[in-house]
């Protein structure tokens, strides 16, 4: 049996963190850094949500191996370079920004492959300017092998397409608009897709693609409706995960479990023992990303 979620995830704790200017560009969740604060005053705060986020996974059951980043890369801290299967295998992407690039560091590729053959890197088409940002441009439909990939900077439509197209998954492919008027840079920023349920944001899906994606995710799936003004508190930044005993789970900030209705609340307490919420406030603010952006899947 095929399974959407992994009991075993990723992280990699920070060995700096703050804003990084090759992403404020595309990235419209994330503030410049503030010279009030000292980068080693952000990257302390940004060490303690880690752990925190961390520790409260670990509570649950859910297993967490982590790997220390490098003093290069101030988006480490986001471990959205690779994706993982369950025949285990791995495959590498392609990065927009030069800094990010430097994320897949040989020990950590070294790393996976202690465990998973690589079957995929697309690292070449960074030099040609096309990007394709694992999973956090898209999200993916395990069980049923549908990608869901809203096109950016960060998505170019034709990586996305020759991706799935060698990779045997079918594209569902649309174009959205974010708060300040552009696309939105990563899908996974207004969904996300579970055994049972899938979470997503409608509101900023162009009203030409709106029937193809709603069609594609009430096929095999109950829907969680995140409205707009959610997206800027998170709430679509969210990763299912079960537990040794199969228990499952729903994994967000602090910030996105407040601002979730009591009803939006009881509903996913139908397809969930808990949501597993942590306090991530400077990491969402300097990084632009949350809970599901510092989590990879180990299958």
């Amino acid at each position: 049996m095929k399974n959407q979620s992994s009991d075993h995830l990723f992280m990699i704790e920070p060995e700096v963190f703050y804003s990084n200017e090759q992403t404020l560009e595309s990235n419209h969740y994330q503030y410049k850094h503030d010279e009030e604060l000292e980068k080693v005053d952000i990257k302390k705060r940004a060490l303690i949500e880690f752990n925190g986020l961390k520790s409260k996974i670990e509570e649950n059951g859910i297993a967490v191996t982590s790997m220390k980043g490098i003093k290069d890369c101030p988006d480490h801290i986001f471990p959205n370079w690779f994706i993982t299967f369950e025949d285990k295998t791995f495959q590498l992407f392609s990065m927009k920004a030069e800094n990010r690039r430097l994320e897949k560091t040989n020990e950590m590729v070294n790393f996976l492959s202690q465990n998973y053959r690589l079957s995929g890197d697309l690292t070449e088409f960074e030099n040609q300017g096309l990007f394709l940002e694992a999973t956090s441009s898209m999200v993916f439909d395990r069980v049923n092998r549908v990608v869901y990939a809203a096109s950016s900077a960060r998505t170019h439509k034709d990586l996305t397409k020759k991706w799935c197209n060698d990779n045997d998954y079918e594209l569902v492919l649309f174009e959205t608009v974010s708060h300040k008027g552009d696309s939105i840079y990563h899908t996974d920023v207004f969904m996300y897709v579970g055994q049972k349920v899938i979470g997503i944001c409608f509101d900023v899906i162009l009203p030409e693609f709106k029937d193809l994606v709603r069609d594609k995710v009430t096929k095999f799936h109950d829907v969680f409706e995140i409205a707009e003004s959610q997206i800027l508190d998170f709430c679509g930044n969210s990763l299912e995960a079960r537990n040794k005993d199969n228990e499952f789970f729903l994994i967000m900030s602090s910030r996105a479990f407040n601002a979730l209705s009591d009803n939006q609340k009881i509903q996913l307490s139908k397809y969930y023992k808990k949501i597993i919420h942590s306090d991530l406030t400077t990491i969402e603010k300097y990084g632009g990303g949350s809970a599901r952006c510092m989590l990879n899947e180990l299958f």
